[in-house]
């Protein structure tokens, strides 16, 4: 006899829940026709984190990514006027990747369609059961059981 296996079941609602996600996203990003594709998002979000337009090594890094994933989303990016490359002012050698104001504006688009995206995803819920469910992420997240977070 076959006892239930309880985790492989959430297991897999977690993974019918993630591909959920990224479709709705998907959809979301397709109907604002930003033209850029989830990955070139990802870049453009990385990117919005720097203080300093990073470098191409610094961006593969943070997304983990190798380094000629990063060239050919920013030679997309680049060619549809979002980022544009730059030399570093102290190292001629090393090339710096910058939003331009199409890209930032990209952006804001890029957050509203997410935002527009998570309260379809969350429309079901309750408040009170928003607030579960964002402290049950936070603790995937963090990776810490809720007893220690307490303390």
């Amino acid at each position: 006899m076959n006892t239930p296996d309880p985790d492989g079941l959430l297991a897999e609602q977690l993974l019918r829940f993630t591909r959920r996600v990224h479709r709705i996203q998907k959809r979301h990003l397709l109907q604002r026709d930003l033209g850029v594709t989830p990955a070139q998002s990802r870049l453009l979000r990385t990117l919005a984190h720097y203080s300093a337009p990073p470098r191409m090594a610094d961006l593969a890094e943070r997304l983990e990514v190798v380094p000629r994933a990063v060239t050919t989303l920013v030679d997309g990016l680049e060619a549809s006027g979002k980022v544009r490359r730059a030399p570093d002012p102290t190292n001629r050698r090393v090339i710096r990747i910058e939003l331009t104001d199409d890209g930032r504006s990209t952006l804001r688009e890029l957050r509203d369609a997410r935002r527009s995206a998570a309260e379809e995803i969350l429309a079901p819920l309750t408040g009170e059961q928003r607030k579960v469910f964002g402290g049950l992420l936070d603790t995937l997240i963090d990776g810490t059981p809720v007893a220690e977070q307490r303390c």
